[in-house]
């Protein structure tokens, strides 16, 4: 053999005498294995037979033949009454080689850099609800009444465009509430809004095609269009929305969240949506409505979907339940055109599964029985004083200058002219607070305003005052004062 038998019994010796939480079998199968494949064993070479690879190393000859056996099976050696050899492998770079060179698709490459989620949620992270408001007690008893009513067939796939009962519910949900005419049947679940986005494109997109998204506006749907190919263009928002009279590729695809636009809160006037809805029908666009935040308005009643104000509107409404629920849950939901629902249903088998059953019934159950309804409510209530609290320690304790955005929603953006506001959030999670940078809002980094986006929906009126101390502080410091 190739290698001498004392350094070969030196060779197994030593792991077996550092092994951690591994059994000597299998510290003995992965040394053999790692010294054939790295060539300190060479094909061809004979081991000793089992009972002598036994006696030297102080092992049970079974734990020596079942190692040797497992190198069989895997093709490492070849086991026959004349020993076991090394058997001839594929020949592969050494340990010290330099790893293959990673380049990904051209789809992901250009994606904006992924918010930092963090578990627990710190104080000030945009888009987290009130989690310790949800009340656990009404959703684990429903939970269990879902189980003992359908039993072993939660266990199996479901409906791919969703559980029927859930769809139901927030089909009379959306007509109480958001001015929504439909059916079940142009309703698919998806898990979470980030994924009827990407359904959406999926089905009425193709690479190459020309997409329009606000300037500034939400990461996922950017994230969404560059990922499948399209051609993005940030269009620039005024006081009404986004705006019409701006030279731009005629889009396939249009982004737009017209009741609490992310992140300035902006709302997208009635004369503006029917602008859009009338420019999308002229050029055979689609609109995406995400109704971002909407059950959250404090000055008023909600703002009525686009989907709702004309017949036959060219667009695709979608929601979520993270923000009104819990983040974890990951339901959310499209409402298609009829037309577009029935070319659609035939192909949704293939796009997705149905799964999370035991969850969309215990929703269904949650809000056919009124639980959503009244939570929403009692949110509202909480959100609109946790408002107000955080404007006061911004009056109180922001000494830097700054403009608020905002009025509804979970969320306040302030437009703090020269900082690095992405230096400044790496700072602020050194405090425990978790803003995020208004700057990354932008798809053109060059036309991109600095600024914090605050959440306010998971962190409590007393804690305000400080964190806005630390904030002020940071800004103040990094701008020289």
């Amino acid at each position: 053999m190739n290698i001498p038998q004392d350094e070969l019994y030196a060779l197994l010796r030593k792991p077996l005498a550092t092994r951690e939480g591994m059994t000597r079998q299998r510290t003995l199968y992965l040394t053999l294995r790692d010294a054939i494949i790295n060539g300190t064993l060479q094909a061809g070479s004979l081991l000793p037979g089992s009972r002598v690879l036994a006696q030297s190393l102080a092992l049970s000859r079974n734990t020596v033949n079942t190692a040797l056996e497992q190198l069989a099976v895997e093709g490492y050696v070849l086991r026959d009454r004349q020993g076991t050899q090394v058997a001839k492998l594929a020949k592969v770079s050494g340990p010290s080689a330099l790893p293959p060179p990673v380049s990904l698709a051209r789809g992901v490459q250009n994606l904006p850099v992924g918010v930092q989620r963090y578990s627990p949620a710190l104080a000030l992270t945009p888009g987290i609800p009130a989690a310790n408001y949800f009340p656990q007690t009404a959703w684990r008893r429903l939970t269990e009444r879902v189980w003992r009513d359908e039993g072993n067939a939660l266990l199996n796939y479901g409906d791919s465009a969703g559980e029927l009962r859930l769809r139901m519910a927030i089909a009379r949900h959306l007509a109480l509430s958001r001015g929504i005419d439909c059916e079940a049947a142009q309703i698919v679940i998806t898990e979470g809004a980030q994924e009827a986005l990407m359904l959406c494109v999926r089905l009425l997109c193709n690479a190459g095609d020309d997409a329009w998204v606000e300037e500034p506006g939400y990461v996922g749907a950017k994230s969404a269009f560059l990922s499948a190919g399209l051609n993005v263009s940030g269009i620039p928002l005024d006081g009404e929305g986004m705006r019409l009279d701006v030279t731009a590729p005629q889009p396939r695809m249009i982004y737009t969240s017209p009741s609490h636009q992310y992140p300035l809160g902006l709302v997208m006037s009635a004369t503006r949506r029917l602008a859009l809805l009338e420019y999308a029908r002229r050029c055979g666009s689609w609109i995406i409505e995400d109704d971002y935040d909407s059950e959250f308005r404090y000055p008023g009643e909600p703002i009525p979907a686009m989907l709702g104000m004309v017949a036959h509107p060219p667009v695709v409404y979608i929601g979520t339940f993270s923000k009104t629920l819990f983040p974890s849950l990951r339901i959310g939901f499209m409402v298609m055109p009829p037309a577009l629902a029935q070319a659609a249903a035939p192909v949704i088998g293939s796009l997705l599964r149905g799964g999370h059953r035991a969850e969309q019934l215990t929703l269904a159950r949650f809000i056919e029985e009124g639980h959503y309804s009244r939570h929403l409510a009692a949110m509202r209530r909480l959100y609109r004083k946790r408002q107000a609290h955080l404007r006061e320690a911004l009056r109180q304790e922001m000494q830097v200058e700054h403009r608020i955005f905002g009025g509804s929603g979970l969320h306040l953006t302030l437009s703090i002219p020269g900082i690095d506001d992405r230096a400044l959030v790496r700072e602020a999670h050194k405090h425990q607070l978790a803003p995020h940078a208004l700057s990354r809002f932008w798809l053109n980094p060059d036309a991109a305003s600095s600024g914090l986006v605050l959440g306010f929906g998971n962190t409590s009126a007393a804690q305000f005052p400080a964190a806005v101390g630390v904030l002020n502080r940071l800004i103040v410091r990094q701008q020289g004062g």
